[in-house]
């Protein structure tokens, strides 16, 4: 059985990848892969970013395929059933889940290993920032800089729009003196190009330990060192205020986020959140104008929208 993996596989919409994802990182899963319509649809419209990709190792019509990987133990059951009830949930924050199918698969680890790699290539996802997987090569142009990531223990590897935008914000806003906060730094990409960016200080913060994990294993990765990934909650272990504070999180955890981040920015600093979907856009500019903050602006990336919001 050591050879062998349990892979879990949902059947879900583009909407609710990171929310899915999140689900399973409060599981036992050892690895994510995500094959995500979208990401095709944005590949073929961004052919010169890629060095490398085949539309026929994808068969994604639509919607999302997530893959989990899961070692035989005797919680799988209890998390599968989480996974399918979590899944049956998404609605009620708003998300499409779109098919919302969960099935079990055994699958060998040789198998796994030398096949779930060929989804993954380097991806521009900014104006200058490309997100690399450790095992490939990539000859950065001009002024790029490159986050290695390996993104077997990530959540997903930087194509979502979500992400895509607060990489653009990042790279508008953070000048050399900056103090980045990441709050849910996932798998540390946004702290990680933060970092990159030359922010003075970055500090990443996850209630997941998975996450935290999978977060520091990435900054190793990178030649960084102003970078620290805390587990918990960014009221409780991070100390200081920062100039910017971003949040790639759901519209509803940005809304209680809004009562008490402003703590954590200083005057004039920004608060920039997504992770919401455009129909929550209004609803979440209220709520952060109501907490005092001025909206600076507001950029759309397909269904997905990134506030900046001045403190």
């Amino acid at each position: 059985m050591d050879k062998d993996w349990l892979e879990v596989e949902i059947i879900t919409s583009s909407e609710a990848t990171e929310a899915v994802t999140g689900i399973l990182y409060n599981t036992g899963v050892q690895g994510v892969s995500i094959l995500d319509s979208e990401d095709v649809q944005f590949k073929k419209k961004n052919p010169g970013q890629f060095d490398w990709f085949d539309e026929t190792i994808i068969n994604v019509k639509e919607g999302a395929i997530i893959k989990a990987y899961y070692k035989q133990d005797n919680k799988f059951d209890e998390y599968v059933k989480y996974i399918k009830e979590s899944i049956t949930n998404l609605d009620k924050f708003g998300l499409d889940k779109g098919e919302g199918i969960v099935t079990v698969n055994k699958v060998n680890e040789e198998e796994w290993e030398n096949n779930w790699k060929k989804y993954y290539k380097p991806t521009k996802v900014g104006g200058k920032t490309v997100v690399k997987p450790i095992w490939e090569e990539y000859k950065p142009n001009n002024n790029e800089i490159v986050i290695e990531l390996d993104p077997g223990m990530a959540f997903g590897t930087g194509t979502h729009e979500t992400t895509r935008l607060c990489v653009k914000a990042l790279e508008e806003y953070i000048k050399e003196d900056s103090t980045v906060f990441d709050i849910g730094t996932g798998s540390g990409i946004l702290a990680i190009t933060a970092a990159k960016l030359n922010a003075k200080k970055v500090v990443g913060v996850d209630l997941d330990p998975v996450a935290v994990e999978s977060a520091k294993q990435n900054v190793g990765y990178n030649d960084v060192d102003n970078i620290e990934i805390l587990y918990g909650d960014l009221m409780e272990v991070v100390e200081g205020k920062a100039d910017i504070v971003v949040a790639n999180i759901l519209a509803d955890v940005i809304k209680i986020l809004a009562e008490d981040v402003k703590k954590f920015i200083v005057d004039g600093g920004y608060f920039i959140s997504s992770g919401i979907i455009l129909d929550r856009k209004e609803d979440v500019i209220e709520k952060l104008e109501e907490c005092g903050f001025e909206i600076e602006k507001t950029n759309i990336d397909g269904e997905w929208c990134c506030i900046i919001a001045r403190a």
